[in-house]
């Protein structure tokens, strides 16, 4: 059986099915913003100790609702946070923010929103390019030596990228795209098991597309489950590193996700769900 819990960091438990919260805004709308804090709750009510948001979501309006929904935090209950972009009127509507003195302003940011006094588990959003990694990352240490920042998270990054970092400080956590349609960080996953670092697959459910494969289908059915639980069912006991962060506004299907954890696959099924690839025809 899959272990249920991980202690990213090597001491800081969490249940292995986390919460990523980036598609909850606030909302002028009363209904529309009830049903968003509602969410926050009922992943709390439900078990999930991990969850992940970002600067990014909203530009801190996703902080600001976790926090007036969830704050004062149970004592278990670990906030991710990642910092490292900054809005823009140009381009994509985003920029690298990776400036030492700039990564301070944003960790500030971040408490403030929060409501926290320590992040446990700040993560870099995307490396800027602009910006030499040791000094990225040696930012974030010197944050985490302050006693602002309690384990340190990169995310979208190489192995090369990944070794560079942990030789300038240990690195907590790592939140690469993956699912198990879309393994292109398979070699990042194993470098993570190498070292315990915990991995975070940002997008575990391949959207629209597990439901449609007949092998997924036919392991569900099986498993009396759904096929997104049955797709991070197998995500649990591919690597004992990895902690899927699944998103939702619906608290149906924050419900769905969750029951995941209750799947278990046999070994059968779990080998035949690992030959489904991201090209085959449903």
């Amino acid at each position: 059986m899959a272990p249920t819990t991980f202690r990213i960091g090597g001491d800081l438990e969490v249940r292995r099915l986390g919460f990523g919260a980036m598609r909850l805004r606030p909302s002028d709308d009363e209904e529309a913003h009830a049903a968003h804090v509602a969410v926050a709750r009922r992943a709390v009510e439900l078990g999930v100790t991990l969850i992940d948001t970002a600067h990014l979501y909203g530009w801190g309006a996703n902080e600001d609702l976790l926090a007036e929904a969830l704050h004062p935090y149970p004592d278990d209950l670990v906030i991710a946070t990642k910092v490292g972009i900054r809005h823009t009127t140009a381009g994509e509507g985003w920029r690298h923010a990776g400036d030492p003195a700039d990564l301070r302003v944003q960790v500030d940011e971040a408490l403030r929103r929060l409501r926290l006094d320590r992040i446990e588990l700040l993560q870099l959003h995307r490396l800027d390019p602009a910006v030499p990694i040791p000094d990225q990352v040696g930012a974030l240490r010197d944050l985490r030596d302050e006693g602002k920042v309690g384990r340190i998270g990169l995310s979208e990054v190489t192995v090369d990228e990944l070794a560079e970092a942990r030789a300038v400080v240990e690195i907590a956590s790592v939140q690469n795209r993956y699912n198990l349609l879309d393994r292109e960080y398979e070699p990042v996953l194993k470098a993570c098991e190498a070292a315990g670092v915990a991995f975070l697959p940002w997008r575990p459910v391949a959207a629209g597309q597990s439901g449609a494969r007949a092998e997924i289908a036919a392991v569900a059915k099986e498993a009396d489950a759904t096929p997104t639980q049955v797709v991070l069912a197998w995500l649990l006991a591919h690597s004992p590193v990895i902690v899927p962060i699944p998103g939702t506004t619906s608290v149906a299907h924050l419900e769905e996700n969750v029951g995941a954890n209750a799947v278990r696959l046999t070994q059968e099924q779990y080998d035949r769900l690992s030959r489904v690839t991201a090209t085959q025809t449903p």
